[in-house]
């Protein structure tokens, strides 16, 4: 973050001082937790179910904060720090971080969708970091908060931004897409993820579709022409849109053309302004699309073949986003434990599928937010393993039982059912075995990676 002032917090947020301060005092930094203080940072109490940040105002301001937001007058103050009353601290972050993107004339990329966000913002990143110094989100700051504060980082050395938007519910998209007034922005697809809370295909269409009003009016759309309800905007949308796909007729088309297995697939990608096979860093006949996405959005941005190609080839996925991990005795471990929905563990098996082990092997455990559809959705999965050709499954929580139904009825070959990690970890031993490849995915809020590391353990790195 570049330094405000004071003066310029009190504009941003539309705040009131309760005590009186040097306008000219300065803030070089953010901060939500009272643990982490940065010398002279701006702290923000934030509230939840469980929590109130207003208690730790004074082990942040003494800590080392300058100041703090507040959303409540303050029994006593302390000397030489600034308090700055707003209605809510949320929206104080907000609107600041509103405030301070708008500083900065670069373009703004936003990406949202069901499936594949965190993987095209990487691949954006990548291809426009050939050419720009680019703000990407980090981690999964993309939420009401990591977002804003994802913002806060900005600085005049960045030329480009690529921003990820999560959501579980309808308004959360029109939320953060007001902060970002992208000038880009993207949707992956439309899968089951959330579900739970929106009931319908239709009704997740619909929340990110809440995009679309805040692109900027000269702006980008890019959609997953392949996806049913994105390819019916054809024709529709209020800025230029284009169309990614394997399909006839996609603006941006690739075709998968192979792959060794192991670290990377080829596809032939056509675009208005190039037509060549390229080699992709990762797994997984599905990254054909964040690749047309972000070649559509590199050509948007002048980059030349060459510059598009390289920028793929330099492509590294987010920790735990289908992380290859080589072991001894010809062991692969793939580690995609960051999230799952059926749509992406779908995509995972068929990476399984097509490795090169001759003993195939998926550890996967539940799939959250699916509310009622969960049963169903758990038991394709498991049919899908048999379609795939997989030869073990160990599935892992309450959920997970379905899968593990689903799979034994389908024909799998070997399936074991574990309630707990800890029952899981017990029964690696049985799937650890030379020449094998082994998947583990889950929801976040499994844990797998504890898995991961288990594997890890009973395996020798190559």
């Amino acid at each position: 973050m570049e330094a405000i002032t004071l003066g310029q917090l009190l504009e941003a947020v539309h705040g009131t001082l309760l005590k009186e301060a040097d306008l000219n005092t300065t803030i070089g930094q953010v901060d939500t937790d009272s643990r982490s203080i940065h010398p002279g940072a701006l702290f923000i109490p934030l509230t939840g179910e469980r929590f109130d940040g207003h208690a730790y105002i004074n082990a942040a301001l003494e800590g080392g904060a300058a100041g703090c937001l507040t959303a409540r007058e303050r029994d006593s103050y302390l000397p030489g720090k600034f308090y700055v009353k707003v209605g809510d601290t949320q929206q104080g972050l907000r609107d600041l971080a509103a405030w301070y993107r708008g500083r900065y004339a670069i373009p703004f990329i936003g990406v949202t969708g069901s499936v594949g966000k965190t993987t095209t913002k990487d691949m954006l990143a990548s291809v426009l970091g050939v050419k720009y110094k680019v703000l990407k989100t980090e981690g999964n700051f993309n939420n009401n908060v990591g977002l804003p504060l994802t913002l806060l980082r900005l600085d005049s050395s960045h030329q480009a931004a690529v921003l990820e938007m999560g959501m579980d519910g309808p308004g959360q998209i029109d939320y953060l897409a007001g902060i970002v007034q992208p000038d880009i922005g993207v949707i992956t697809n439309i899968g089951d993820a959330h579900i739970e809370r929106l009931g319908s295909r239709e009704n997740i269409f619909r929340a990110k579709c809440e995009l679309l009003p805040h692109i900027k009016e000269n702006g980008l759309l890019v959609l997953n022409g392949d996806d049913a309800l994105l390819a019916g905007l054809k024709g529709k949308t209020a800025v230029e849109t284009v169309f990614c796909g394997q399909g006839e007729g996609q603006d941006y088309r690739a075709q998968p053309t192979g792959g060794d297995g192991l670290s990377h697939i080829h596809c032939r990608l056509t675009t208005p302004k190039m037509d060549r096979d390229v080699k992709i860093p990762a797994l997984g006949d599905h990254m054909i699309y964040p690749t047309l996405i972000a070649a559509a959005v590199g050509e948007r941005f002048g980059l030349t073949p060459d510059q598009i190609e390289e920028g793929i080839g330099q492509f590294v996925p987010t920790r735990m986003r289908m992380n290859v991990l080589r072991r001894g005795a010809g062991i692969t471990i793939l580690d995609d434990t960051y999230n799952a929905n059926p749509q992406s563990m779908r995509a995972a098996i068929s990476v399984l599928a097509d490795s090169q082990g001759s003993y195939k092997a998926a550890v996967l455990g539940d799939m959250l937010e699916l509310g009622p559809f969960a049963p169903a959705l758990h038991s394709g999965v498991g049919e899908y393993l048999a379609t795939a050709g997989i030869d073990c499954l160990v599935a892992v929580g309450d959920l997970a039982k379905y899968m593990a139904q689903g799979a034994q009825e389908a024909g799998v070959p070997q399936v074991y059912y574990c309630g707990s990690r800890e029952e899981a970890k017990a029964m690696l031993s049985r799937v650890v075995q030379p020449d094998s490849t082994i998947l583990v995915k889950a929801s976040r809020g499994m844990k797998l990676e504890e898995i991961t590391a288990k594997l890890l353990e009973l395996t020798k790195e190559a």
